[in-house]
């Protein structure tokens, strides 16, 4: 009987000698970790919950609406002015037109663009502003590539160079390069004008592409020069295609830009190269209560760049908040 209570009292030891070992060892596999970035998600939750209760709110909504308001009263005033008569327009104001639509037409219209002063000038500010977007954008780009991931002497110090050009304002250039102009031929045409704002755009435009392009991850890139993709290959299929938010947002700055230019359009081009801004400066010296050229012409010249940006509105959208959020 002592023999038997002996073998059985030993399996009831052993399972508790195996407990007392795995003892540490199941604390501290059972043990959560808890995950650092599990409250992130909860705070952006909440915040986007009060921020879409906040917009949702009635006083918040109204308050949007009088800023539309006040930033589409502007644009009417100018679309109505410039389809009423020079007389109307002297005699009341704009606003009249909405309780008296008779006034309204298209003549001033059919006017501007019969006229071949402003017609050449709407044509000149097209082949000034497209080229220049373009050529902007190209080069930026491929810069903007090479200061992110190729490896040359003197890059840091070059890039260093580039954003220290932001700072140069364009006055400080304007009489240089137009005596610089001058010498070869270029001043009072438009690929001078051309030029110009390709050289004073191109520092920002590598800056914010630059950037751009160095948040892509690394791993992408040795992936595609493992599978044998060149540097061209993976710029043109890879690289491009991810920075289409800052590279659309950077041809709608640019276009505008451009477009809305005066000053350098002003001092660079002649009277056969001259943009629609000058054209209308100028209608403005020689005529200055010819508002029925004005107003038509102001109005075709706001219209394009808000073609332009609505177009593209999605991929600007996506381009400002590309860095805003990991």
């Amino acid at each position: 009987m002592s023999g038997h209570s002996t073998i059985e009292r030993q399996p009831s030891r052993r399972p508790s000698r195996r407990a007392s070992r795995r003892a540490p060892w199941q604390a501290t596999s059972v043990r959560p970790v808890p995950a650092p970035s599990a409250p992130a998600p909860r705070r952006r939750g909440r915040l986007s919950r009060r921020l879409s209760r906040l917009l949702g709110s009635s006083v918040v909504q109204v308050l949007l609406i009088l800023v539309a308001l006040v930033w589409i009263t502007p644009l009417a005033g100018l679309f109505l002015s410039s389809m009423r008569s020079e007389r109307d327009n002297a005699s009341d104001g704009w606003w009249t037109a909405l309780t008296d639509p008779s006034q309204l037409s298209l003549d001033n219209y059919s006017a501007l663009l019969k006229d071949s002063g402003i017609a050449a000038a709407f044509g000149n500010t097209v082949l000034i502003s497209v080229p220049t977007t373009v050529l902007v954008v190209g080069i930026a780009a491929l810069a903007g590539y090479a200061f992110a991931w190729l490896d040359f002497p003197g890059r840091d110090g070059i890039f260093l160079v580039v954003v220290g050009l932001l700072v140069v304002p364009v006055q400080i250039g304007l009489l240089p390069v137009a005596k610089l102009f001058g010498a070869v031929g270029l001043f009072g045409t438009i690929a001078g004008v051309v030029l110009f704002h390709v050289a004073y755009g191109l520092p920002f435009a590598v800056f914010l592409l630059r950037n751009y392009f160095a948040e892509i991850p690394r791993e992408m890139l040795e992936a595609a020069r493992m599978d044998g993709g060149s540097e061209w290959r993976i710029f043109s299929r890879l690289v491009l295609p991810l920075g289409r938010p800052a590279i659309a947002s950077l041809a709608i700055f640019q276009f505008l830009w451009v477009w809305n230019d005066m000053l350098v359009a002003l001092l660079f081009a002649d009277s056969e190269s001259q943009p629609l801004t000058v054209a209308l400066q100028s209608q403005m010296r020689q005529f200055g209560s010819n508002i029925g050229v004005l107003a038509p012409g102001a109005f075709l010249s706001l219209v394009v760049p808000l073609i332009v940006f609505f177009a593209f509105q999605r991929h600007f959208v996506q381009g400002v908040m590309a860095g805003s959020v990991k």
